[in-house]
């Protein structure tokens, strides 16, 4: 594995699935260096949730792996717009089971130095969501 120097601006790439909504539910995340090279995978079952509990968790984990690596800087990609756009502070956040999962994130965001929360196309998520829902089907399988 590469280990990123400080300095570095990491990108995630996270997504999060649901066999369900609510059922078995699995995150997934990329991690790229400022090099575009990968340099981690996480494919995590995380029980019975529903897709914007798993989308969340997933983008906590990314947080959370931001700081093991230092980064100084990072950009989290995620197809959930409902979440990039909680998380930017253009949408409320109503879902009683959603508001810990957001406070968890934003106190993370404010410790960080620089985060950018970016809406992508499903498209462009696809390795992602491949572990996300691989998660899913090595638990239920």
């Amino acid at each position: 594995m590469i280990k990123p120097l400080p300095s570095q601006k990491i990108i995630f790439f996270v997504d999060g699935a649901s066999q369900g909504n609510p059922g078995h539910a699995g995150i997934g995340v990329v991690v790229y260096d400022d090099d575009g090279r990968c340099i981690k995978r996480i494919s995590k079952y995380i029980g019975k949730a529903s897709n914007n509990v798993a989308e969340y968790s997933a983008i906590n984990l990314a947080l959370s792996e931001a700081f093991i690596l230092k980064a100084a800087a990072i950009t989290i990609k995620t197809d959930s717009e409902l979440v990039a756009r909680q998380l930017s502070g253009q949408y409320k956040v109503k879902s009683d089971n959603l508001k810990p999962l957001y406070i968890q994130a934003r106190h993370l965001i404010d410790a960080l130095d620089e985060v950018k929360i970016v809406h992508i196309k499903r498209h462009l998520n696809k390795e992602a969501d491949r572990l996300a829902t691989l998660a899913v089907d090595e638990h239920t399988s």
